[in-house]
């Protein structure tokens, strides 16, 4: 059986609460044999478990240091969803163990970031990657040579949930964004972005709208598909396979113009109606 050690900021949410069930039965599904052994969290909110009911109450050993999880572990899963500016701190403590390393969503909070924990895993030689559960979202494979799309999601907020967007879009035009727009009517948030080779992307969130894609190909050939497939079943097999070969699905380039696609829509927020580009 190998081992897989949580490290969180508050553990009582809602990827560690699913991600143990959900990695049990992709383990079964593959023939592969991975359980959460053990985990790590550095903070508890106020109204939500500790580390150590969480921990009882899932049948993992809890461990006090970030090192005693690694050590213990045999690969490892990062998880603070929601605390991306936490991520660089834990990469900090966990890639210099060289294990097979999973970062979930948001990578980093921004694109600078990224690249500095993609450094630390070259310099001790750790495989690595992170994604969005939205890129294994299977109406995905229906499209092709992708030049423009649009993509519309929700979620409680936009800094949060527009990687989801941004995650889809990449996978599909695989290019670096350039140039970015935004405007915003309410807490709705209409972003545009343009790309190194020609493409161009519009993201809409807003609080209750689905996930869906519509994209023009390099035909002017236009598709469209609502994303209702078991996205989180996607990325967690993906990651189990990670975890057995060390190499990620797709090229860290992908996210490091995931993390470039959210910075700049972000950033645009602040001159609405404006196109910018992100300064190095």
């Amino acid at each position: 059986m190998k081992k897989i050690g949580f490290a969180d900021y508050r553990i009582d949410e809602w990827h560690a609460n699913h991600y143990p069930e959900w990695i049990k039965n992709a383990s079964e599904t593959l023939g592969l044999d991975y359980t959460v052994a053990y985990a790590y969290a550095s903070e508890k909110a106020p109204g939500l478990r500790s580390t150590g009911q969480w921990c009882r109450d899932f049948g993992v050993t809890q461990c006090m240091t970030l090192d005693e999880l690694c050590k213990k572990s045999d690969v490892l899963l990062v998880l603070a969803p929601s605390n991306p500016e936490t991520h660089l701190d834990f990469a900090k403590a966990v890639l210099k163990y060289s294990k097979p390393t999973y970062i979930d969503k948001t990578f980093a909070p921004d694109t600078k970031t990224a690249l500095e924990i993609f450094s630390l895993a070259d310099k001790y030689n750790t495989p690595l990657f992170s994604s969005s559960a939205l890129r294994y979202g299977t109406e995905l494979s229906e499209f092709s040579d992708v030049k423009n799309i649009i993509t519309c999601g929700g979620g409680s907020n936009a800094p949060e949930y527009i990687i989801h967007q941004a995650e889809m879009v990449i996978k599909l035009l695989d290019d670096e964004p350039v140039l970015f727009k935004a405007e915003k009517q309410g807490s709705q948030c209409i972003f545009r972005a343009k790309f190194k080779n020609g493409g161009s992307a519009g993201m809409i969130y807003a609080y209750s709208l689905a996930f869906a894609v519509c994209a023009e190909d390099k035909n002017g050939k236009d598709k469209k598909a609502v994303i209702n497939s078991d996205t989180f079943g996607g990325l967690i097999r993906d990651i189990l396979k990670f975890y057995e070969t060390g190499k990620p699905s797709f090229d860290r380039s992908q996210t490091v113009n995931v993390m470039k696609l959210r910075e700049g829509a972000l950033k645009a927020l602040e001159t609405p109606e404006t196109w910018i580009e992100l300064q190095p």
